[in-house]
């Protein structure tokens, strides 16, 4: 038997067609009824709600992301064709495909599209564990009763439906555990929708890469090349003993995914680590007055979202990178949680100002809360500043404001600076013989 993925019905196939409805879209894997394990991506999700919610980008090369310094934050499948990757930066995006649309990203539209999906998701089981805005788990165990369906058949539903009702596709994975629901999703991009089953794992996994295993980075990736360990299969041939003796639990770890075995449950309420905001700049800044404006904006766009999120945090980290590209990380633990912009941004200024010399010029600035809690106990009363208490008050009520008339109804002071900030900076660079900012005030690049 196989099942139909157009008009989802259970068929015995005549000459590869559907005898229902003619389609060639037909799955069949010795396990497939028997399956529960998903893994669901959206197919380059965000170029995929640009190019809906605007026809006449359908056939063109897409990539959103930021400027001409920014990176790509995903690209459609027309621009993959001309060698497009995510995260790849955007002048090299824009040599391989030059006539590539542009688009900055909507991460709001975007946010809302994903709970739309994430919604559909939880109709057919609870155990939906989120990876991402556009890709997670579900495990359908003992949802057969409930959809009078089995698990394929409930996800190719749901696949059909967003892709009527949304107008998104998206790539399904089924599998025995998640690794290999993982590894499936992308085997048939996009509109997929791939098996792996428990019988044929070992076999499947033999002449992959060792890259292919989660947690095996670029420099964990090197170190098994050093010792000659290259494909999965070689892994399968080791002693468990000897990998663990050599690389502790991660040696454990190669040893059980490289036969396809992985216990890990899906877990609906995975905790949020940290949240982050970055941006990237479309020319080098070198002054601290044209930082802290934009400094500051990310704050305040971590503080929306720990506050919506209902946490605080007590570690403020700092990210910057420099016009070669190297990553600077400087971090302060808070003796107290919090969830406001104005410390946030504090802190970060004085991390800020240890790190800008006026030499060394920045293409990136980022700003990040971690170590998240209940904001039960966050930003209590200080004694060391008097005027603490009253900033924190006007945090409130500004964002009370914003609540009921729109973010842009009031603002800080130093919000309205970037221009005249930037501007000063430039006239002073500039007689130094040291113009390096450009001809235009520093723009976002990226988002995240």
């Amino acid at each position: 038997m196989a099942l139909c993925r157009d008009c989802l019905r259970r068929v015995k196939p005549r000459r590869d067609r559907c005898p229902s409805c003619g389609s060639s879209r037909l799955l069949r894997h010795p396990e497939l009824f028997s399956l529960s394990i998903a893994h669901i991506d959206c197919d380059a999700f965000y170029a995929s709600v640009e190019k809906r919610d605007n026809p006449e980008l359908v056939d063109k090369p897409v990539i959103v992301g930021g400027g001409q310094r920014g990176v790509v934050s995903t690209c459609c499948y027309i621009a993959r064709i001309y060698g497009v990757r995510s995260a790849m930066p955007m002048f090299k995006a824009l040599e391989a495909c030059p006539d590539a649309v542009v688009i900055r990203p909507n991460m709001e539209k975007y946010a809302a599209v994903g709970r739309e999906i994430r919604e559909r998701m939880r109709a057919l089981t609870p155990l939906v564990e989120p990876l991402s805005i556009d890709e997670a788990f579900l495990d359908l165990t003992g949802t057969e009763r409930l959809h009078h369906a089995s698990p394929a058949e409930s996800l190719a539903r749901l696949a059909r439906s967003i892709e009527d009702d949304l107008r998104i596709t998206v790539s399904v994975g089924l599998a025995p555990n998640k690794f290999l629901a993982k590894i499936a999703s992308d085997l048939d991009k996009p509109r997929g929708f791939s098996v792996i089953g428990a019988g044929e794992a070992r076999d499947f996994l033999r002449d992959k890469p060792v890259s292919l295993i989660w947690g095996v980075g670029k420099v964990f990736q090197q170190s098994l090349e050093r010792e000659g360990i290259r494909t999965i299969g070689q892994l399968q041939e080791m002693d468990p003993t000897d990998l663990a003796r050599k690389h502790g639990a991660m040696g454990l770890r190669l040893a059980s995914l490289a036969h396809g075995r992985d216990e890990r449950a899906v877990t609906p309420d995975r905790p949020t680590k940290s949240v982050s905001a970055e941006t990237t700049f479309n020319t080098d800044i070198t002054a601290l007055e044209a930082l802290r404006p934009i400094l500051l904006d990310l704050s305040e766009k971590v503080s929306r979202r720990v506050k919506a999120a209902g946490h605080a945090g007590r570690t403020v980290t700092l990210k910057l990178k420099t016009h070669d590209f190297k990553t600077i990380t400087r971090s302060r633990q808070l003796p107290d949680p919090t969830q406001l912009a104005d410390r946030l941004f504090r802190e970060g200024e004085r991390l800020l100002e240890r790190e800008v010399d006026g030499r060394r010029r920045f293409r990136l600035i980022g700003i990040g809360l971690s170590d998240l809690a209940s904001p039960d106990n966050a930003d209590p009363h200080d004694l060391v500043d008097p005027d603490a208490d009253r900033r924190k008050n006007a945090e409130l009520a500004m964002d009370k404001l914003r609540e009921k008339f729109g973010r842009t109804a009031v603002e800080r002071g130093l919000s309205h600076a970037p221009r005249k900030d930037w501007e000063r900076a430039h006239a002073e660079e500039a007689a130094a013989g040291r113009d390096r900012l450009g001809t235009k005030p520093p723009r976002s690049g990226r988002t995240d």
